[in-house]
């Protein structure tokens, strides 16, 4: 089906087809009305590749995720898709699976102009990086990070953190152990660290390193800072950076005979969705990450209008859930 198929069908010039499905110049309401009706009745779908070369547009989103399988990446490309469609957009989906270098070569690769925009949930933002987004000639936002310089769009990570921690000292927990993440992801292993510390400090709870442990983002981290922990002294709650570490802490201290939450409570942030189904339901910070994949793609087509606006910092809100693995002494 060609536009002069469908220009003989709703009885109107190619001319005028074209100026309705580029919405470009005056149509009278009821050819633009007779056009559009054959378009649907006839499930007309353009030619995507023949559109770009026309607009010299690609109408394609490049997104690059740390990790495809984690719940976190798959609800900001939820959020990121529901606006890309909006725009008439698809969507081109990088995972680097955690690694730096993957991540380099899916900037250069996408910096050729085969996007329009790029969003990159950071973890790490190297030199390298930075290298390779100075040169770019497409908007870019960062999600996850604050780059200086650069959009991006952040969790409120000291806030919820400190959050958390107070809610288990107003629960008389004094013996608070943590479990975060190596600090070159800035956002989880420096901030939700510190807020941890300046909580305990805001309320002369002293700060024990013996009960704080450093590892990866995945379940079996958990398990083993957690036994780590244990193997100096049982605390009377555990904070866990990720909801991933903390069934990992949760599943070391069950092995080990303790019961949670009656012998320890175990608390953890991102609210993935078997945080509630676990036993007991996970107390946990709810992310909107399907907003902020949202926001992401709304802020890079702002971008693509207005680029003189690089550099904001735009920040998320969080909710606790509090559940049934935090016991009140």
């Amino acid at each position: 089906m060609r536009i002069k198929d469908i220009a003989r069908l709703a009885g109107v010039s190619p001319a005028t087809v074209s100026r309705v499905m580029n919405n470009n110049g005056y149509v009278k309401e009821e050819k633009r009305e007779a056009v559009l009706k054959v378009i649907k009745d006839v499930d007309y779908q353009p030619n995507p590749i023949a559109q770009s070369l026309k607009n010299q547009k690609s109408q394609m989103l490049g997104v690059i995720v740390p990790k495809i399988s984690t719940e976190t990446a798959s609800r900001v490309v939820a959020g990121v898709t529901e606006v890309a469609r909006a725009h008439g957009y698809q969507v081109l989906i990088a995972n680097t699976d955690l690694d730096i270098d993957e991540e380099i070569n899916y900037l250069k690769f996408l910096s050729n102009k085969s996007v329009d925009g790029i969003i990159m949930m950071g973890t790490e933002v190297t030199d390298q990086h930075l290298a390779v987004m100075d040169k770019l000639i497409v908007p870019i936002v960062i999600l996850g990070q604050k780059v200086k310089g650069y959009t991006s769009i952040v969790h409120n990570d000291y806030d919820a953190s400190y959050t958390m921690t107070e809610y288990l000292v107003k629960q008389n927990h004094r013996d608070i152990a943590f479990i975060g993440v190596d600090e070159k992801d800035e956002a989880v292993g420096i901030v939700r660290k510190k807020a941890y510390l300046d909580c305990l400090n805001n309320y002369k709870i002293d700060v024990n390193d013996r009960l704080m442990a450093i590892g990866d983002f995945d379940i079996d981290t958990g398990y083993q800072m957690m036994q780590k922990i244990l193997s100096y002294k049982t605390p009377t709650a555990v904070l866990a950076v990720t909801d991933h570490l903390a069934i990992g802490a949760i599943h070391a201290l069950l092995d080990a005979g303790l019961d949670v939450p009656n012998d320890v409570s175990v608390v953890g942030i991102g609210d993935i969705k078997l945080a509630e189904y676990l036993n007991p339901p996970l107390t946990t910070v709810h992310y909107t990450f399907k907003t902020s994949g949202k926001m992401a793609a709304e802020t890079v087509f702002e971008l693509m209008k207005n680029p003189e606006k690089q550099g904001d910092t735009l920040m998320t809100t969080f909710e606790l859930k509090t559940r049934a693995s935090v016991r009140v002494l």
